[in-house]
Parts: structure tokens; C-alpha cells; sequence
């Protein structure tokens, strides 16, 4: 059975971002006959969520067609994960202390992104980024699946552009997913069709459907996924840490949870080059060293004195708006 003999479903991937809500435009402007899913991580902003929400309704009143939302669930592996602790950790000369530390702490929040973060004992990193496969690929992957055992013939549209990195430069418009599936099954097909569009065309897609963009973008964000995504940009992180410090609140207990699920009895949110001094730990530095979300904002704001940084003196002080894509009026 090939694809043009299956009952087609166009799977459209949203995250809240520019790009993915010009591909869902796009979508309706064409009449696809579209399925909508969101990947919720559970490290989204607040703004983030009720901008899906918005659009969620968007396509209800326009389109009559409702977002569906999937979650990464990693309750069941926790036993396991506990059960290793004990094993191995003392095989390795970990104190009990932390033993106990870590059995007590690794349960399930119910939060996808810190549950995975407990379970490895570690966030993501650019140079491992599990959080992107955990948490968006497998569950609309998964979503995938069902569509296929059921014989429908899925196209999964990805809202990827060409001038967004190298790598997304040489991708075609339309491709299957090499080494997800061994041999590759009939009926699936990727689909980027604004593999060609330019960043000002993205915006244009909203203008032309009355339909807002992200409020994020005009507040200094460059993405608007997770928040912060551990490749912010350094201008990025004195944006959030002076507009939302909610976030920099809430990072700084998961570094905590996190900590305690830690082998090596530590763990940051970003990298350790992410320091006031800009020195790269390495070896034997690494040991027990654990650089904060405080210590990156203080980085991050530029100050030779982390214990004098003050990134405005009160909220009266932030830019009602800081786009980089010159979207203030």
C-alpha cells in the first residue's frame, strides 16, 4: 500500500513559535484537511501557554479544528531508576548520604522536563540534547505510530527554514526520517514548507490572518519555547531574569531537585562556560562544582562584581518592547 492509497493525515507540529504558526496558516489558507499537536514539555513560559490557547480558539472559530496537546510521561521509570541508585552508586563509592539523598528525591513531579532531568541526573547541554527527543519527537512520534498501525498515511509537516542554521540549509522541502524505523514504512512522508522563507515572510503569514504572534518575540526573546532554552543567547538570559524572574525562581529549585538526583551531587541548568569569569571547568574542576542559574544571570549582565548586579533598579525600568525582529512599533 503506498501513500497515495492510504487516508492521508497531514500532522501539523506547532510549538507557540513564529515559524510553526506561519506553517499552521499556511495549512488553513491552503484547506488542508489538518491534524494540530503540541509537544508540552512542561518547561514552556506562561506565555507561551496561553498564546496556544489563543490559538487553539483561533482554530476552533476559524477552522473548526481543536490543538491537540501530548505530554512525555515518565512515571514508570522512577522505580527502576531508584533501584539502580542502590545498586550501583555504592559499587562506586557514592556516601550513603547522597545515597539516600537521591532514592528519597527521585519521584515522579509530574512535570515532564524535570522528571527527565531527575531520572538522568542532569539537564541537557548543547552537546546532549535529550530534552528535544524526550520531549517533542517521542510523544508526536508516538502519535505517529498510532496513525500508521491504523493504515493512514501521515505527512508530517515540520516548520524548518533553510536561513536558520547550516545544518537546515541543505534539507530538502520534502524527505522521509532516516534511522527512526528500520526499514522506513510506507506512508510517511516529512514536509517543510517554509524550508524557502525568510524570517520577515514568517511575520507577513500572521499580518496576512489577523493573528498575533507570540508576545515573547517583542520582549527580547529569540525563541519562545522552552524558557530559557539551554541555547539562549546571553542577551536572552538579563531579558528573562529582568522581566521574569518567576522563571529564575523556578530554575533555581529544579537545580536543587536535580542536584540531589545527581551522582556527582550537582547539576546546572546551563553549561559551565556560562560563568562570571568565562572559564571553561574542565577534569578534576568539575567535581562537585555546580555553576547556578544565579551566577549565569549575573554573567549575563556583564558585571565584574556578581554580588553588585542589579539589572534595573525596578520593573518602571524595562523596554515595554525589545524585539530583535523589529517588530516594535
Amino acid at each position: 500500500m503506498t501513500i497515495r492509497q492510504r487516508n492521508e493525515v497531514n500532522l501539523i507540529s506547532i510549538s507557540g513559535g513564529k515559524d510553526s504558526t506561519a506553517m499552521m496558516l499556511l495549512a488553513y489558507e491552503r484547506g488542508v484537511d489538518a491534524q494540530i499537536v503540541f509537544a508540552d514539555t512542561g518547561h514552556e513560559h506562561p506565555e507561551t501557554y496561553s498564546y496556544v490557547e489563543y490559538l487553539n480558539d483561533w482554530c476552533h472559530t476559524n477552522w473548526d479544528r481543536t490543538i491537540q496537546v501530548v505530554k512525555a510521561d515518565f512515571a514508570d521509570k522512577f522505580e527502576a531508576r531508584r533501584a539502580n541508585i542502590e545498586k550501583l552508586w555504592s559499587q562506586d563509592g557514592i556516601p550513603r548520604e547522597r545515597i539516600d539523598r537521591a532514592i528519597a528525591a527521585m519521584a515522579p513531579s509530574g512535570n515532564p522536563f524535570l522528571d527527565l532531568c531527575k531520572l538522568k541526573g542532569r539537564f541537557p547541554s548543547t552537546m546532549a540534547r535529550f530534552c528535544t527527543v524526550e520531549l517533542k519527537h517521542n510523544p508526536i512520534n508516538a502519535l505517529v505510530d498510532e496513525l500508521l498501525k491504523l493504515e493512514r498515511a501521515v505527512i508530517s509537516w515540520q516548520g524548518i527554514r533553510a536561513e536558520e542554521s547550516p545544518a537546515r540549509a541543505n534539507l530538502p522541502e520534502k524527505d522521509v526520517e532516516f534511522g527512526r524505523w528500520d526499514p522506513i514504512p510506507e506512508g510517511f512522508l516529512i514536509y517543510r514548507p517554509l524550508i524557502r522563507w525568510t524570517v520577515q515572510e514568517v511575520f507577513a503569514q500572521h499580518h496576512k490572518h489577523g493573528v498575533k504572534w507570540n508576545p515573547l518575540y517583542e520582549k527580547g526573546m529569540a525563541r519562545v519555547g522552552c524558557m530559557p532554552c539551554i541555547m539562549a543567547r546571553k542577551g536572552e538570559i538579563s531579558e528573562i531574569a529582568s522581566r521574569f524572574p518567576a522563571q529564575v525562581d523556578r530554575l533555581e529549585r529544579w537545580e536543587k531537585d536535580v542536584s540531589d538526583c545527581a551522582k556527582r551531587g550537582g547539576a546546572s541548568f546551563f553549561a559551565t562556560d556560562k560563568t562570571p569569569d568565562g572559564r571553561t571547568l574542565k577534569g578534576e574542576e568539575l567535581k562537585g562544582r555546580s555553576i547556578g542559574i544565579r551566577e549565569v544571570v549575573e554573567w549575563a549582565a556583564g558585571s565584574n562584581d556578581p554580588s553588585q548586579v542589579k539589572l534595573f533598579e525596578d520593573n518602571d525600568q524595562i523596554p515595554s518592547c525589545s524585539s530583535i525582529y523589529g517588530l516594535c512599533e
